[in-house]
């Protein structure tokens, strides 16, 4: 059988567009998602918990008190903290992710997470609280850069995109719950009023502990490391319902195999042969470019410091600011999650285009309404910057929330994809340090003025994505493993047509239980 096909379709391509049967009717397929959904999902809330409680905090007395009134600069480094700590660990994520596997990844984050959120928890003085929330940015590179690896590797190619859409997604549900416990603590004039938000940041990790050890590891990284046979178990009982000699398992197995191959015989894995190829080349700058585009686009004003913005237009009353905090995370929620289902059948470039452009409409609107507020202290102008602030969180969710880690996985292949979402996590937790370190400076001292900053940059990225950015969508992760290569594609068609032509499978009908929970497959030997 031929793997290529008018408009270089592939066998994978053709009959993902040809299966209609849901993933919930699909026993094995849903019993993954069951697992994987609360192992993932709880990384991204941890980074929504951590954004929503330091806003929430600001506006919490004991918090306030305790701290002794933190200035800009001090507000900046507590929020900043958790950027650097991401900073610091991101050199060893690529290293820990490819060589123990993406599942000891989320584990290893997250402990160092649950020992962070413990020690914030207890906190003392100042240096004890910096302290847990460099640990708790830390860890979390390590999860997410496993955990989104993960998704795009092991889902089912259909569902691929949504899932890895819905993974950041739930960066809302972390948001919304500490949005409603600092509104609930705020009042509270003993320092549990913001201990109790800081312990349950454990939460999050907790479920990743519990269920990743239900959740299959990568077959892509299986196979990287010679074993074939568990690899292609995983597929079968989990894309092809425990069928062994279904098409489509032979046909993924055969094009996860052979790229591998030609990726192993370029041997280009270190760092800096990152930049020894066009293509990689051009990979890297639009990792880095959505690294800094997903924190510069105004969203880290809202994420950290939503009771400044409000106190620039007049709204004072703590309850006030933890009532539209929460009203706005829950916002955020339903708008994001509907995108997730949604964006990932539109064009990646078209999605980004649409978001990019809405984006700078949007925020010229509200610097705006920020300055005419400067100017008249009207309560009409006050009232039209927070109905900007809430048109912004969709414009941002449907290219930066819905599809970053989606088109980073589908971006780069995969030698380098964990280096590659590290130099985009790098990237993101640099611009969010400077944010979150500068934006309370720039907020007290030059008011609606910094935000024509953001303006600048947001035009800049209109550009950027119309010159720059690939079409992904479509597409088998090996197809787009060489995306820019034209002549390794075309090698890498020709290897997979031959593989499946020979019908050649490393597992014998039979040979594993289909009553496993495959994360545990055994070891079969080929007769």
């Amino acid at each position: 059988m031929a793997v290529g096909a008018s408009g270089g379709d592939t066998v994978i391509t053709r009959m993902v567009a040809d299966d209609h049967v849901p993933w919930f009717k699909k026993r094995n397929l849903r019993r993954l998602y069951l697992v994987m959904f609360p192992t993932c999902i709880g990384i991204e809330m941890t980074s929504g918990f951590d954004s929503s409680m330091m806003n929430g905090l600001q506006a919490v007395g004991s918090w306030v008190t305790f701290f002794h009134h933190p200035d800009t600069s001090i507000l900046g480094l507590m929020s900043a903290m958790y950027s650097l700590g991401s900073i610091c660990s991101l050199p060893f994520v690529p290293f820990v992710t490819d060589r123990l596997g993406r599942r000891l990844a989320i584990l290893f984050g997250s402990a160092i997470m649950i020992v962070g959120a413990v020690l914030q928890m207890a906190a003392q003085n100042f240096a004890m609280f910096i302290i847990a929330r460099f640990l708790l940015g830390f860890g979390i590179p390590f999860a997410i850069v496993a955990a989104s690896s993960m998704i795009g590797e092991l889902s089912y190619p259909k569902e691929r995109a949504r899932i890895g859409s819905l993974f950041n997604a739930s960066w809302f549900i972390g948001a919304i719950v500490a949005a409603g416990v600092t509104l609930g603590t705020f009042s509270m004039r003993s320092t549990w009023g913001w201990r109790i938000p800081s312990v349950l940041q454990i939460g999050p990790s907790l479920l990743q502990v519990a269920f990743i050890w239900f959740l299959p590891e990568s077959p892509r990284w299986l196979i990287s490391k010679g074993r074939g046979e568990e690899a292609y178990a995983i597929l079968a009982k989990y894309h092809a319902e425990g069928d062994v000699d279904s098409l489509l398992v032979k046909a993924e197995y055969a094009e996860i195999e052979t790229a591998l191959e030609l990726e192993k015989e370029s041997n280009k894995t270190g760092w800096k042969d990152l930049i020894g190829t066009s293509g990689l080349r051009k990979r890297v700058l639009i990792a880095s470019f959505l690294g800094l585009a997903t924190q510069w686009s105004g969203n880290g004003l809202t994420s950290y410091f939503l009771s400044k913005i409000l106190d620039n237009v007049g709204i004072h009353d703590d309850r006030v600011k933890n009532e539209i905090n929460l009203a706005l995370t829950c916002w955020g929620f339903i708008n994001a999650t509907t995108l997730a289902l949604t964006v990932p059948r539109m064009k990646r470039r078209t999605a980004y285009l649409i978001g990019t452009v809405s984006l700078l409409l949007i925020f010229t609107g509200w610097t705006i309404a920020s300055a005419r507020y400067s100017i008249t202290k009207g309560q009409a102008s006050s009232r039209a910057v927070i109905a900007f602030i809430f048109l912004y969180s969709p414009a941002y969710n449907i290219g930066y929330n819905a599809l970053t880690y989606t088109f980073l996985v589908e971006l780069f292949p995969f030698h380098v994809r964990a280096k590659g979402i590290a130099i985009f996590q790098w990237w993101g937790r640099c611009a969010g340090f400077f944010n979150q370190f500068v934006n309370p400076i720039g907020i007290q001292n030059a008011g609606w003025k910094y935000y024509i900053s953001y303006c600048i940059f947001l035009a800049f990225e209109v550009v950027f994505v119309y010159f720059l950015f690939p079409e992904t969508s479509g597409k088998s992760l090996e197809e787009l493993a060489f995306l820019f290569e034209e002549k390794a594609q075309e090698q890498h068609l020709e290897r997979v047509e031959k593989e499946i032509q020979e019908d050649t499978i490393p597992i014998s009908p039979g040979s594993f239980d289909k009553k496993d929970d495959a994360v545990h497959v055994e070891s079969v030997h080929k007769q």
